[in-house]
């Protein structure tokens, strides 16, 4: 249990970080030099996490890691840059409603198949119902006056 409520906690996390990087970008009237920041602030920050527990060995284990897997950090950067670019334009409660359709959506592809290290968890009738009312809520969110 206390696993779900960790990533509801990250969820919200992740919501604040995002949007404050959005504001930086918008102060700064340059989105990409925010982004740029952050990311530079989040590379010293991860390095530091990674040293604290240093495996040399690590590095010799790097040559397992397929090459398409690593491609992650670029996507993780062009995603921040995406959001911080998008999300002013049309606002927060839309952007993340948004996010999390697309989220929800993809991560019940990737259970149904077991991608990606996710453990097989078939697609059933609640589950569609449920993204499928996820949807709704988006369509209300995003296009409701």
């Amino acid at each position: 249990m206390y696993l779900f409520i960790l990533m509801l906690f990250i969820g919200v996390v992740l919501t604040v970080h995002l949007a404050m990087n959005a504001q930086v970008g918008v102060i700064l009237r340059n989105a990409k030099m925010g982004n740029a920041i952050f990311w530079t602030i989040g590379g010293i920050t991860a390095i530091i996490i990674g040293l604290t527990s240093w495996e040399s060995d690590v590095f010799n284990r790097l040559k397992e890691v397929p090459v398409w897997l690593l491609t992650a950090g670029v996507m993780g950067a062009a995603l921040v840059f995406g959001i911080a670019w998008v999300m002013p334009q049309i606002g927060a409660a839309k952007g993340f409603v948004l996010l999390i359709a697309g989220q929800v959506i993809t991560g019940l592809v990737l259970s149904h198949f077991g991608l990606l290290g996710s453990p097989l968890e078939p697609v059933s009738l609640y589950k569609i119902l449920g993204a499928l009312l996820l949807i709704a809520g988006v369509g209300i969110v995003t296009f409701a006056k």
